[in-house]
């Protein structure tokens, strides 16, 4: 295959032109895929139409695809590994996925010793009111968003840890117990290392990081509000509006995400997510 990368000119994302991701990728364009990723944070592929089962292959690209506690109620075609984010209802009134989630920003699973490493959403449907589409998603690059830390911040974070915790966060359904005994608090280093490029990146974000291991906790948490509202200042942001058929997939090492909810029935989304198992934080 011959791939095109696209920038988008923000401070992540390409959009990359020439592969049909629904067919085995041979490895030389794969390994050009993955560069992109490692470099942009978030890529995305436009035009693509998948099958429940050629979404989870080519997420098992990227590692490990790991089953989410969603995928119990909201799986698609009987894959454990699968789920949708969609506020459609089927004839008895449920919902048929996941509404109005990850509203806050965050990284994928950082309440887990070992973090997802990517996120995969593929739009089947998309709001739109009146022509105009809704339901965007956007990114912040939290290695820019490092980078720009004065030198008296970088040297403070050294060596601090955040600890997470699955309870912190509002969630788009009930959770049972069991689920959140699966995940007990965890620490992670507020710095964090790239396992494939060895960048540094900020790994720290409101609700999901409840404090910071060894402050006090009026501090800890003054200094949490600080770094998350620094990662997601407008230089360091690309909004992504989605279009029927788009395949994208983010590394949640560099990237935070937040869904934009500003639909609701009739306008329709329907999206089918996929993760990826990561390393352990360094």
């Amino acid at each position: 295959m011959s791939i095109q990368v696209i920038t988008t000119g923000r401070a992540c994302g390409a959009e990359i032109r020439g592969v049909d991701v629904s067919q085995t990728i041979d490895e030389v364009t794969f390994a050009a895929i993955e560069t992109a990723f490692d470099q942009h944070g978030v890529v995305f592929f436009p035009g693509q139409k998948l099958t429940a089962e050629q979404q989870v292959a080519f997420s098992a690209r990227f590692g490990p695809v790991e089953q989410n506690h969603n995928a119990e109620v909201y799986g698609v075609d009987g894959s454990p590994d699968i789920y949708q984010l969609s506020n459609i209802l089927k004839g008895d009134g449920k919902q048929i996925g996941v509404k109005g989630s990850g509203t806050q920003w965050h990284t994928d699973m950082s309440y887990a010793p070992i973090p997802a490493r990517a996120t995969m959403l593929y739009c089947l449907e998309v709001p739109v009111l009146h022509g105009l589409a809704l339901g965007d998603t956007s990114f912040a690059n939290a290695r820019a968003a490092y980078n720009a830390l004065p030198d008296d911040m970088k040297a403070f974070l050294e060596g601090k840890k955040g600890v997470f915790d699955f309870r912190g966060r509002r969630r788009g359904r009930v959770v049972d117990q069991a689920t959140i005994d699966r995940y007990p608090p965890v620490e992670h280093p507020i710095v964090r290392i790239h396992p494939r490029t060895g960048d540094k990146g900020l790994y720290v974000m409101k609700d999901d990081c409840t404090h910071i291991a060894g402050m006090d906790e009026t501090a800890g948490k003054a200094l949490i509000a600080a770094l998350a509202d620094h990662v997601t200042k407008p230089d360091f942001i690309y909004r992504h509006q989605w279009t029927a058929g788009d395949c994208l997939i983010w590394d949640n090492c560099t990237v935070q995400h937040q869904a934009i909810i500003d639909f609701d029935l009739p306008q329709r989304r329907q999206m089918w997510r996929t993760t990826v198992r990561g390393t352990a934080p360094i």
